[in-house]
């Protein structure tokens, strides 16, 4: 795909983006290391506003504690809304400092407790790792809510890439069991489908840039175990293999134009509409994976970022 079809405020950090391509268990020491070296250089200031702190949270049975980010505002409101939040990084690296700036600003701008997962990452574990672990921080959530000052009934799950991926499967995952309700579940250029790494279909050019077709290949099968696209992959690995999404929360999907998410991640908007689930789409014309975290001052990140906090606003009454 030719760099002019990339919309000009994301080219000039294109040449010092990394890209995941080639990825393989001998090269992934070394990715994850370029991963967070690049992310270092997008840091911003702490915002004065925001606080936050470490803790550790009890994991699924048997397993070890979930180490969380926690951001709040620092004038505590009483009933504030709340955010898990899962990182991306492909299932395979990455970790909650990842979305600091991100979750500052939603700390900040819009009143949330966030509580950032620092999951398990394939393939020193393998699924179900990183879901439980997920699942097992919406539970402290829930039971801590009063210490949190939050107010269980507007609690939402967010992510981004991977973390999307496993945002949208914490979503099933709660429907299915029962014990916990989401608000909202908002959805950012997510990794739904593991069918992906092995089919070249619409477009062969969808993911040349970041996150490409290989390393979402090696990536899925790091996760399942498993060669991707197998009849086997469970729902709550990929959420796109889920046969009925009826039941879930309102919903915030947004992806690029050029990324290699952009046909999964319609498809399953066009799935939870017909399933009757309020889901909002947005696609960001010329933008590749993981544009915003990147180039967030962008006209279009922030017209983005903008999209998403409405929805959650209008959704949880903010």
């Amino acid at each position: 795909m030719p760099k002019n079809v990339v919309n000009p405020e994301f080219l000039p950090i294109l040449e010092k983006m990394p890209s995941f391509d080639g990825l393989s268990g001998r090269s992934l020491p070394e990715v994850r290391e370029i991963f967070m070296t690049s992310v270092r250089l997008i840091e911003g200031r702490p915002l004065p506003d925001v606080e936050t702190q470490e803790e550790y949270v009890p994991g699924p049975a048997g397993a070890p504690d979930v180490r969380v980010l926690i951001y709040r505002p620092r004038v505590r409101r009483p009933n504030a809304p709340a955010i898990v939040y899962i990182h991306g990084g492909g299932l395979v690296s990455g970790h909650p400092e990842v979305d600091d700036p991100k979750c500052q600003v939603l700390a900040s701008k819009m009143g949330f407790v966030i509580v950032s997962v620092d999951y398990r990452l394939a393939p020193e574990v393998k699924y179900p790792g990183a879901i439980e672990d997920c699942y097992a921080v919406l539970k402290w959530v829930h039971d801590n809510a009063a210490g949190l000052g939050i107010d269980r009934d507007r609690v939402a799950v967010a992510g981004e890439s991977a973390g999307g991926g496993l945002s949208a499967a914490l979503a099933l995952m709660a429907r299915d069991r029962k014990e916990y309700k989401l608000a909202y579940q908002l959805l950012i250029y997510p990794m739904l489908d593991d069918r992906t790494a092995t089919r070249v279909d619409p477009a062969p050019d969808f993911g040349e840039y970041v996150w490409t077709r290989s390393a979402n290949k090696y990536a899925w099968e790091a996760y399942l175990g498993a060669a991707a696209g197998g009849d086997e992959t469970p729902a709550y690995a990929a959420a796109a293999r889920a046969k009925d999404l009826s039941g879930l929360p309102p919903t915030f999907i947004g992806v690029g134009s050029m990324d290699l998410f952009l046909c999964e991640d319609l498809d399953y908007s066009r799935r939870l509409m017909a399933a009757g689930v309020p889901t909002e789409v947005v696609v960001v014309p010329g933008a590749y994976h993981v544009f915003d975290m990147f180039v967030p001052n962008a006209e279009l990140s922030r017209r983005f970022m903008d999209a998403y906090c409405a929805g959650l606003k209008r959704t949880l009454g903010l």
